[in-house]
């Protein structure tokens, strides 16, 4: 058995204020024990998940294996993509994705709030979850005609959505957890092509700072990402542009959908042949 580790537990459930009772968080941390310690493998979606879950694990074998998307993610989108208001005129940002505690949304509202006045700067916030609706009671109360939240849309649109916006946005909560965490928006942004701001602390600020692919911003910090929206506004076109291409340089050379494949290949193999010769 091959267990593939996208989120830290308990932590998780801690940081995002769903789980507050201590002996909940150390029962689920005793059970997360009992399961990597009784599988053949580890794979851990980020370097910095190494170390924690190493300590978990005892004796079983962590190694590190990265997410990726598929190949529509880096080549021009043949689906037909929806009209959505403020995409593809302007200057748009846009965040896609689960709208939810961890995204730290509060960042958008208020570097929307803040930039209202850049009439051609347009906040788009394709997805659903927990926050959405205070999202959208917000962009109302403040009149924030520049933040736009049009729902969810077939995963497979997402490529043209996202090569049509001038610039794309992750963000996370400033906690720990998140730190270490590498959101998979990461490497789609990263594959689409586009500059990224990323609104986070940690692996995901430093994968897009290495990748020299966009701009990166203190996690839930609403004047630094208005600030950074309007550098990417004013720099020229071809700046932007070649963001966006070592973005999908590094996503190439770090996150290729069938270099990884071969590698899980490798993987399950070696699992396969140890447990064979045990037997």
């Amino acid at each position: 058995m091959v267990l593939w580790v996208q989120d830290l537990w308990p932590e998780s459930l801690a940081a995002t204020g769903y789980v507050r009772n201590r002996f909940v968080l150390k029962l689920v941390k005793q059970i997360v024990r009992f399961i990597y310690r009784n599988v053949d493998l580890l794979l851990v979606q980020s370097e910095a998940f190494m170390a924690p879950v190493s300590v978990l694990a005892s004796g079983t074998p962590v190694k590190y294996y990265p997410n990726s998307v598929d190949e529509s993610f880096t080549a021009p989108s043949t689906v037909e993509v929806p009209d959505v208001a403020g995409l593809g005129d302007g200057f748009s940002i846009m965040f896609a994705g689960n709208i939810g505690t961890a995204q730290a949304v509060e960042v958008i509202v208020e570097a929307a709030t803040l930039l209202k006045e850049h009439a051609d700067i347009q906040f788009i916030v394709l997805g659903d979850g927990s926050r959405r609706d205070w999202m959208l009671q917000e962009a109302k109360a403040c009149n924030l005609a520049n933040l736009r939240l049009p729902g969810r849309f077939p995963v497979e649109t997402m490529p043209g959505f996202m090569q049509k916006a001038s610039v794309l946005l992750v963000t996370l909560a400033d906690q720990e957890i998140f730190a270490a965490t590498v959101p998979n928006k990461v490497q789609a942004y990263m594959a689409a092509g586009r500059p990224i701001i990323a609104c986070l602390r940690g692996e995901g600020a430093r994968l897009v700072t290495a990748a020299k692919a966009g701009l990166a911003v203190p996690a839930e910090n609403g004047p630094a990402l208005a600030e950074a929206v309007l550098r990417l506004y004013q720099m020229s076109v071809t700046e932007r542009e070649e963001m966006g291409r070592n973005g999908r340089a590094y996503f190439k050379e770090h996150f290729d959908h069938e270099r990884l494949i071969n590698q899980l290949t490798e993987h399950l193999q070696e699992v396969s042949s140890k447990g064979e010769s045990i037997r």
